[in-house]
């Protein structure tokens, strides 16, 4: 790749990066494509063997190469391997990163698996080291939770024998890469050469501003902040769809009507908030918020308004299916996409996944195909024609490119007349005339 560059700093050339994810291992390799030497740390061994094997099933690209030609390119000049063994990571590099993820569970958020790996990482600190947390958290956790546990483990202080920061997470996937390039990094140090150490780092990936904030607290708080306001504002627009329901409009159209003006930014609908950032990002103020005695009544409404989109979208399709003279009780039901947001390959916390279970559990049979999830899944299906012949109903959860090359003619081909196809995702709308027209009960939610 192009980007490489030679005058890094040897203070910032060995990179460690505690947490081969979805954040972890792009950030990984776009250290290693710009010159740095890096060590990707994951305690799961299957999923270390898969990425020095150049295995990965992300659906990330960067420069018109995809992830797995740039993992490729990364581990052929030995620029970037993966390892389970943290405290070796350590010892080696002086910089380490921490993308390790904070699960919720419950609506209880477990700290467990960062508090490990801070650990791991305090016994091996070495006089100098930069640490920068790069995980989501409750704003005060780099202070109060981990500040405390590198300098116990290390025996040394933070800000005068080591450097400790934190700097936010704030791609998309599937722009990863571009993003940690060309998004502004906000970064917050536990003093001013934290923060200058972590922000010269961070420099060598962003091409845009790193923008120091006045404390880890405001950092951590914005992170979380960015998240809940996308929660509510899908709480929002759902409320929108049931609304353009009642009227018999098309959400989508007033969508994008409303966003002519200039002030206005409405996001779209779909089946639900998925993901690891969004539909936990409320878990991670409450604590705080019960600490400090504030009310977040809106941001939790608007969590609880989301939890239950998955049985909505399954109400809707069990009435245009009764419509029919059908029941949802022995249905055969195809669906496109189960991954947590279009053009992904992730599964976790995922709308389509809550909605094949729902009705799986009101009895129905599904018949699910996504060419990009991994994951295997009694209900999965290896080819999109078991997905969409001779369904009783259809239901469009994620787009995966595949999709996109779907014509109305194929569509027709395997869709037959009478089927229920209900498109949350929009993508068949252009074709709505021709699909009613030859008898198939095309409805975009």
């Amino acid at each position: 790749m192009n980007t490489l560059d030679k005058n890094i700093n040897e203070k910032y050339k060995n990179v460690a990066v505690f947490g081969m994810g979805y954040v972890g291992l792009p950030l990984s390799l776009s250290f290693a494509f710009r010159g740095c030497n890096v060590i990707g740390v994951d305690v799961v061994e299957g999923l270390v063997n898969d990425i020095n094997s150049g295995i990965t099933h992300h659906t990330e690209g960067f420069e018109g190469k995809t992830i797995q030609e740039v993992l490729g390119e990364q581990l052929k000049e030995k620029s970037f391997h993966a390892i389970t063994d943290g405290e070796t990571a350590v010892t080696k590099c002086n910089n380490i990163i921490v993308t390790v993820g904070i699960p919720v569970r419950n609506g209880k958020h477990d700290l467990g698996d960062l508090v490990e790996c801070v650990t791991h990482i305090g016994k091996k600190l070495k006089k100098g080291d930069l640490v920068i947390i790069r995980s989501t958290v409750i704003p005060g956790t780099t202070n109060e939770k981990l500040l405390p546990i590198l300098e116990r483990e290390s025996g040394m202080k933070a800000g005068e024998d080591f450097y400790l920061a934190y700097s936010s997470e704030r791609i998309a996937e599937g722009k990863a890469f571009d993003e940690f390039a060309y998004m502004p990094t906000v970064v917050g140090g536990i003093n001013e050469e934290s923060a200058n150490r972590a922000r010269i780092l961070l420099s060598i990936v962003c091409k845009t501003d790193v923008i120091i904030a006045s404390s880890i607290e405001v950092v951590e708080a914005s992170k979380v902040f960015e998240n809940v306001q996308r929660d509510v504002n899908l709480a929002m627009v759902q409320e929108f769809a049931r609304f353009a329901e009642g009227l018999d409009l098309d959400i989508h159209e007033i969508v994008r009507v409303a966003n002519t003006h200039k002030r206005v930014n409405l996001l779209n609908p779909g089946p639900g908030v998925g993901g690891y950032c969004i539909p936990n990002a409320y878990y991670y103020l409450e604590p705080k918020a019960e600490e400090i005695g504030v009310s977040l009544d809106i941001l939790k409404l608007a969590r609880e308004k989301n939890s239950k989109l998955p049985e909505i979208m399954v109400n809707l399709f069990e009435r245009e299916l009764v419509k029919t003279g059908r029941k949802l009780q022995g249905a055969r039901v195809g669906v496109l996409g189960i991954a947590m947001k279009d053009y992904s390959n992730d599964d976790r916390l995922s709308p389509p996944i809550d909605i094949i279970g729902i009705l799986e559990k009101r009895g129905a049979v599904v018949f699910a195909y996504d060419p990009a999830v991994p994951t295997e899944y009694d209900f999965k299906v290896s080819k999109i024609e078991d997905a969409l012949e001779d369904k009783d109903g259809i239901i469009i959860l994620s787009k995966q490119k595949e999709f996109d090359d779907i014509n109305v003619s194929y569509l027709l081909e395997k869709v037959h007349k009478g089927t229920v196809l209900m498109d949350i995702r929009s993508m068949f709308t252009k074709f709505k005339s021709e699909l009613l027209d030859a008898g198939i009960l095309y409805k975009s939610v």
